[in-house]
């Protein structure tokens, strides 16, 4: 699997990614190219080669005209819609404002369509985040993994006064992700470097893996006794065995809930993302019969499985660890059977195929179409998934 590792040594921002993607390699001129889809006049964009603490990278710097007007959520994301963007780097862009926006929308307690932006609103976070889109759907990686986010404190001047660090929208931006304190007294993350990272990163170590290249994004200012640097790594990860990843594991333990409320609850975890649930029973306290209540999920989502564990259950606490998961790789496929197709899943550990898994969902379905009963439609799959392994050399 090919990575991006995003080392926030000195925090992210907006344009210190999108000089780092420069800084890995994205062609500038197509950046360019693609921004000139938005019609949006008024700007200039600069990139330039300069050092921090003596490392060179890559510096973006964007001149905005002054009057430009006043945009909220609603016109960025009709200005994206209509745009000639390529569909995926459309779809990242609005993901990530949306996202924005919707931190905006609950620290100021109003309405997502009537979010006015303001200093994360202007025409340079525009070009932050679309440039941001652009370029990461250009460098090619499967994942963009990123270490925790160094917050301080202080305070930062804005339009409506003196905000606290980390500003507002960052701290909400920030909910589930991984933080770590720091002694600056500077606004390291700002709200779109937040916006970025949690909507297209997943916060873990770096992994074992071979490096291919590494690039710098810089900051404006300098930093006493550091690089104001966003470090980017790219590289395979070292087994082809499948993949590793992390995920969040939350865990509670109730002995007083109705079990009518549990069932509802898995189902509303599910559709909100996690990737597993599990009921298990306990003996707990008072001889009280009782259930763990396991989630894994993915650590961008954590935040949200605990509010609805902690709203939807009797559960007054939760407990949050994160675990590496490793993975095998799968793939989907369809075999001819007696009686229809069947969807089959396909395990490899690394390019041998181990076993094939018929699907719950198409094999019940093709057993209701046909009268026939679910295991014998399970045995017509397997018998045809046989084909699909190679044969054994003599």
């Amino acid at each position: 699997m090919r990575i991006l590792y995003l080392d926030t040594c000195s925090g992210i921002a907006g344009d210190m990614f999108l000089g780092l993607t420069i800084d890995l390699g994205v062609d500038e001129a197509e950046i360019r190219n693609e921004l000139a889809k938005l019609n949006l006049p008024g700007y200039r964009l600069e990139t330039r080669q300069e050092k921090r603490c003596g490392i060179a990278g890559t510096y973006i710097n964007i001149d905005i005209d002054e009057d430009q007007p006043a945009r909220n959520w609603q016109q960025i994301d009709n200005m994206l819609a209509d745009s000639k963007l390529d569909p995926a780097d459309q779809d990242l862009s609005r993901r990530i404002f949306r996202r924005l926006g919707e931190a905006e929308a609950k620290i100021h307690a109003t309405e997502l369509e009537q979010v006015h932006f303001h200093e994360v609103g202007a025409v340079d976070s525009i070009i932050d985040i679309v440039g941001a889109a652009i370029s990461l759907n250009r460098l090619q990686v499967d994942q963009v993994l990123c270490s925790p986010l160094p917050i301080g404190t202080g305070a930062i001047k804005t339009e409506h006064g003196s905000y606290p660090l980390p500003a507002p929208a960052t701290m909400e931006l920030l909910k589930g992700c991984p933080v770590r304190p720091d002694d600056s007294g500077l606004e390291l993350v700002t709200p779109t470097g937040a916006v970025i990272a949690a909507e297209i990163a997943t916060f873990a170590p770096l992994p074992a893996m071979t490096i291919e290249k590494s690039g710098y994004g810089l900051g404006t200012r300098d930093i006493e006794g550091r690089p104001n640097v966003l470090r980017g790594i790219i590289g395979e990860t070292v087994t082809n065995n499948g993949s590793t990843d992390t995920v969040s594991v939350i865990e509670t333990h109730l002995d007083d809930c109705n079990p009518e409320w549990l069932g509802a609850l898995i189902e509303t975890l599910f559709e909100q993302g996690a990737l597993d649930v599990v009921y298990a029973p306990l003996q707990m306290k008072k001889n009280r019969p009782g259930t763990r209540i396991t989630v894994i999920c993915r650590p961008e989502t954590a935040g949200t499985m605990e509010r609805l564990i902690l709203r939807h259950s009797s559960a007054i606490g939760v407990r949050r660890y994160q675990a590496e998961r490793r993975k095998l790789r799968r793939e989907e496929n369809v075999v001819e059977t007696a009686v229809g197709p069947a969807e089959v899943k396909c395990i490899y550990d690394g390019d041998t195929l181990i076993r094939v898994t018929p699907e719950f969902e198409s094999c019940r379905q093709l057993a209701k179409a046909t009268d026939r009963p679910l295991p014998e439609v399970y045995r017509l799959a397997e018998q045809a998934a046989a084909a699909l392994f190679p044969p054994e050399s003599d």
